[in-house]
């Protein structure tokens, strides 16, 4: 379908860079591939993809998560659920919102959330992207899976051991595009990071209380002009269509056992956004239902980079 066809080369992007170079596909390294259906319920299909393997695809709208894991892992991963939320027109159509991912990793439990928040620069404007996220935490629902009274399997993003929560969450800076662009431009993102809107309301305890956001090294992702490393405020004379540039483009996490090991922009110029990336060490716990003395492994990520996010010359390079 037209509408899948961005997801498809998505896909096709992250699968070649996980798996070069390719070797003979071994049989033993299969994945779940999550496909929508009808009942949405959703349909699953194996998929053979070399060293690393998709377990989990969505799109809705504009939103598109997929999670790939090496494929030794694959057998130790159960639980697999998916859920959406809708936040955009009236409240509730696809265009705003969020997908999430459930998954056990052997005893150790995972959520991804990737979500489009509320769009705009006016003052108050944060507020609403404060509700998405709150009606986000509120409404995502995982299927149950197991009727059992004292079942640990969890239904809600906040009762995950791990949560990883990425998008364009679309906070901005509170200052003029000219105050912004003046600090920018002598590299004081510190003295810009003071007035983001994200930062200013973690602090206040009014969203993503109990989140952590790694140090941001990196200029303001938001908004570029079209196949251009130049802000779009730079190639406009209409004060109406000026943006002020932003970090829109966020990663946090939330629970015990996770250490951020990079956090990342690259310059792809494939959107008016600059793409971010970051990785995590997740500690994860492959004791044998308490019958053995607990054991942890460590889950880190062996993506390289520069094959993801080719790096490109950029005048605001740190």
């Amino acid at each position: 379908m037209e509408d899948n066809e961005p997801a498809a080369k998505w896909l096709a992007l992250i699968s070649q860079a996980l798996n070069e170079p390719r070797d003979e596909v071994d049989d033993s390294n299969v994945s779940i591939y999550y496909k929508e259906s009808r009942s949405h319920h959703g349909s699953y299909e194996v998929r053979n993809n070399g060293k690393y393997c998709l377990i989990a695809s969505k799109q809705m709208v504009g939103i598109f998560l997929a999670v790939w894991v090496r494929s030794e892992l694959v057998q130790h991963i159960g639980h697999l659920r998916m859920a959406s939320v809708g936040r955009g027109i009236m409240g509730c159509l696809g265009n705003k919102g969020c997908i999430a991912m459930s998954m056990s990793l052997h005893r150790t439990t995972f959520c991804f959330v990737c979500s489009h928040l509320t769009s705009g620069e006016k003052e108050g404007d944060e507020l609403k992207r404060n509700a998405d996220v709150a009606e986000i935490l509120k409404s995502t629902q995982f299927p149950t899976i197991c009727k059992t009274p004292d079942s640990q399997i969890p239904e809600k993003i906040l009762d995950h051991d791990r949560v990883i929560w990425l998008g364009d969450l679309n906070y901005r800076i509170s200052l003029s595009y000219h105050d912004a662009r003046t600090l920018l431009e002598v590299n004081d993102w510190d003295a810009l990071l003071d007035k983001d809107q994200l930062m200013t309301e973690r602090e206040a305890g009014r969203v993503f209380d109990g989140w952590k956001e790694g140090k941001i090294f990196f200029a303001p992702t938001y908004k570029y002009w079209h196949n251009s490393d130049a802000y779009a405020g730079e190639m406009t004379k209409s004060k109406r269509k000026r943006r002020t540039p932003a970090w829109c483009d966020r990663i946090l996490w939330y629970g015990n056992g996770i250490e951020q090991l990079q956090y990342i922009r690259g310059e792809s110029r494939f959107s008016d956004h600059r793409p971010v990336c970051a990785v995590f060490k997740a500690r994860v716990d492959n004791s044998n239902n308490g019958r053995h003395r607990k054991r942890y492994s460590s889950v880190g990520a062996g993506i390289p980079l520069d094959e993801i996010m080719p790096q490109r010359h950029s005048f605001y390079e740190y």
